[in-house]
């Protein structure tokens, strides 16, 4: 009994670890000008995967896509073409109207 315990232990206590050095995650929507390659886009998705990030939307109307990645990862998507930079802006809820905050 006291092995599994101080296994269970030990895992809790990797898994602490391995989240403590995990690099922030945050969502942001990543737009090319309308000129872009589509070979640049799919060069930026990959190298957002590969980092372990994830797409969350890819857009049709303009070229882009939505993902949730860390800090990192954007430096090199932002650099991967000296002629097509992409425009990086955080996701979130834009309204036209001042919210008040919901009561509880």
């Amino acid at each position: 009994m006291k092995i599994s315990h101080s296994l269970v232990t030990l895992f809790g206590l990797i898994a602490i670890g391995n989240a403590a050095f995990a690099p922030a995650q945050r969502q942001v929507l990543v737009t090319y000008p309308e000129d872009t390659p589509q070979s640049i886009l799919q060069e930026a998705k990959e190298a957002v995967l590969a980092a372990g990030g994830k797409i969350n939307e890819e857009f049709t109307l303009i070229k882009g896509f939505a993902a949730t990645v860390s800090n990192e990862i954007l430096d090199s998507v932002t650099t991967l073409s000296k002629s097509h930079r992409p425009i990086v802006e955080d996701d979130g809820m834009v309204t036209i109207q001042k919210q008040e905050p919901l009561e509880e």
